[in-house]
């Protein structure tokens, strides 16, 4: 797996320079001011790479790219890379060889903005890699963890409530209300009520044009004419003629007559 990991190139930077510093006697960090900053031992190229969870720190030839040092660093900050006292431009690292020997070596950038680059690619590296560390812990804890089983058991039913109504299968339609002449209406709405409009009284005049035929009461001795006698009756009773007056005016001259305190105009029209 390590083999197939790639490399990928956080930061570079053409000009940087290296000192030979003095071993530290105590406990209080490395200072710039004790280096020779005018006659830096070396100058070259500085490029930070990361392969995997690793970062390195490569110094090369600015013209060839041959390398000239390099410091894996497996967490920072760490020992592998450390700031100095009285500035920000220059960083004491810790190179390694191929045989495990190890040394520690002064750079120094001339651009303050180079050396915040060179610090922050190295902060968001392991910034990645710390949070990929916690990824990984909690997908090995959810593994172990034991499963929950939130499919249905056998015999298992659900219910469900849609619009504070309960869904039943085979359940009675609700009765409509029906007005008059057979008219189907809907159901008043909640809260509301609905008027029925009322139904008209039959009219004197329907009830006196209906007439409802006797009984006949079947006998040996009843002949075919009174039975045609007895159905003729109420007919002719009904068809008698009714005295029409003979003043078709009548009506009016009244009506015209009874208007109180009025005084008889001179007219050429005639008065009805």
């Amino acid at each position: 797996a390590a083999e197939l990991e790639y490399e990928s190139v956080l930061c570079v930077k053409p000009d940087v320079n290296v000192y030979r510093i003095p071993p530290r006697t105590s406990n209080r960090g490395y200072r710039a001011s004790d280096w020779k900053l005018d006659h830096p031992d070396w100058t070259g190229r500085l490029r930070v790479t990361s392969k995997g969870k690793t970062a390195y720190i490569k110094l090369e030839d600015k013209v060839s790219g041959e390398l000239f040092a390099q410091a894996p660093i497996d967490q920072y900050p760490g020992i592998a890379v450390e700031t100095v006292a009285d500035s920000s431009r220059y960083f004491v690292i810790r190179i390694q060889d191929g045989t495990g020997r190890s040394a520690f070596i002064g750079i120094g950038f001339t651009d303050r903005g180079d050396a915040f680059d060179f610090n922050v690619s190295l902060q968001d590296h392991f910034k990645w890699v710390k949070q990929e560390t916690e990824i990984s812990k909690e997908s090995q804890e959810a593994d172990t963890r034991p499963k929950l089983d939130l499919g249905f058991k056998e015999g298992q039913t659900i219910k469900l409530n849609i619009g504070n109504m309960t869904t039943k299968k085979g359940g009675a339609a609700k009765p409509r209300v029906s007005g008059s002449g057979g008219l189907s209406l809907l159901p008043p709405p909640p809260g509301g009520k609905i008027a029925v409009p009322p139904i008209p009284p039959p009219s004197s005049t329907a009830i006196a044009n209906h007439v409802t035929p006797p009984p006949v009461q079947k006998s040996n001795n009843a002949s075919g004419a009174d039975i045609l006698l007895d159905l003729d009756a109420p007919a002719s009773a009904s068809s008698a003629p009714v005295p029409a007056t003979t003043d078709l005016w009548g009506d009016f001259s009244t009506a015209s007559s009874t208007v109180p305190n009025q005084a008889p105009q001179q007219s050429n029209w005639v008065q009805f």
